[in-house]
């Protein structure tokens, strides 16, 4: 396969268009259930408009990955399969997936399907890559982002397998697949029921001063001055307050989006086979845009050109940018 494959979001079947009209090698998407770790209201594909987008993607010489990365509860495992035989009819390319259940299940019943391991997998050493390209079958793992580019070529070096990487989007710092702040204030999972921030538990307040408050289940996780910006509320990226910090700190990380277009010959020189770019949540002008500026960076290092690297400054979370662990583990 092509070094340098663009792996771009998909949120709604219009998004699904765009980035494949915006240049995009692959679109990754999920049906509308817990089987995926974006499961919002209004959000993704029901099986007719996922069979619609795929006859779309594949006129196009586009592929279409579908995310059955969120883990099934204990005894619940017949949504997960469900969604892997529809996926097969549907004629999806590959599966991206974490749990080792729903790999295996896969794996055995539709052996000549792509299974790419997900991020939510956490899969970040030889080792562990190597269990699942054994035991499953995997031909690709995404890596955790808090590698760096030299760690990234080792884990190539002893791999049979491709490589995905994030290059532009959330950050994502927590622990991949195994966060339980939401869990811990909401009691729903982002691993098992696929919501980060449910959006029928977040609360928006101002008070007389203008300030906004936004509240997750019974937290009141950021405060907001009239001159901020607000984003969407997560535990990981709020505000907290303690005797020594009463105007509030960030406790786990702060809202900052990845960055990586100026370290993508690096990445192709390390082995990276796919460049994944993050945001289902996200808009179709986010998603023209990006995919467009990333498609034409990754053309130009191909042709040997000097990479033009589009400002998306105004696309990143609180207008904001790292190369986050790639470049250096000191990324804050």
């Amino acid at each position: 396969m092509t070094t340098g494959e663009l792996v771009c979001p998909a949120g709604t079947p219009a998004a699904l268009r765009t980035a494949v009209d915006a240049g995009a090698d692959s679109i990754y998407c999920g049906f509308q259930n817990a089987t995926n770790a974006r499961n919002f209201p209004g959000l993704n594909f029901t099986p007719k408009e996922l069979g619609e987008a795929v006859q779309y993607a594949h006129a196009r010489s586009a592929k279409v990955l579908l995310a059955l990365n969120s883990y099934p509860p204990a005894g619940k495992v017949a949504l997960w399969r469900e969604a892997a035989d529809l996926g097969a009819a549907l004629d999806v390319d590959a599966y991206i997936v974490a749990d080792m259940g729903v790999a295996r299940y896969i794996a055995e019943t539709q052996p000549d399907r792509r299974l790419h391991l997900s991020v939510q997998a956490a899969a970040a050493s030889p080792d562990a890559i190597c269990y699942y390209v054994r035991e499953f079958g995997v031909k690709r793992v995404v890596l955790p982002r808090i590698l760096t580019i030299p760690e990234i070529r080792e884990i190539k070096a002893e791999i049979p397998c491709e490589i995905e990487t994030f290059i532009f989007g959330n950050h994502g710092l927590m622990v991949e697949g195994r966060c339980s702040l939401t869990n811990y204030a909401t009691g729903l999972s982002t691993n098992m029921d696929g919501v980060c921030s449910p959006a029928h538990l977040v609360e928006y307040a101002k008070d007389d001063a203008g300030n906004l408050s936004t509240r997750l289940g019974p937290f009141t996780i950021d405060r907001f001055g009239p001159q901020e910006s607000a984003g969407y509320p997560t535990i990981c990226k709020g505000r907290y307050c303690n005797a020594a910090q009463p105007k509030g700190y960030y406790a786990f990380e702060e809202p900052i989006s990845l960055n990586l277009s100026k370290l993508l010959p690096d990445l192709m020189d390390a082995g990276v086979t796919a460049f994944k770019i993050e945001g289902r949540q996200r808009s179709r002008a986010y998603v023209k845009k990006v995919v467009a500026a990333f498609r034409e960076a990754v053309d130009d290092i191909r042709a040997g050109r000097a990479p033009k690297l589009a400002d998306l400054a105004a696309l990143t979370e609180g207008q904001k940018q790292t190369e986050g662990a790639f470049k250096t583990k000191k990324w804050r």
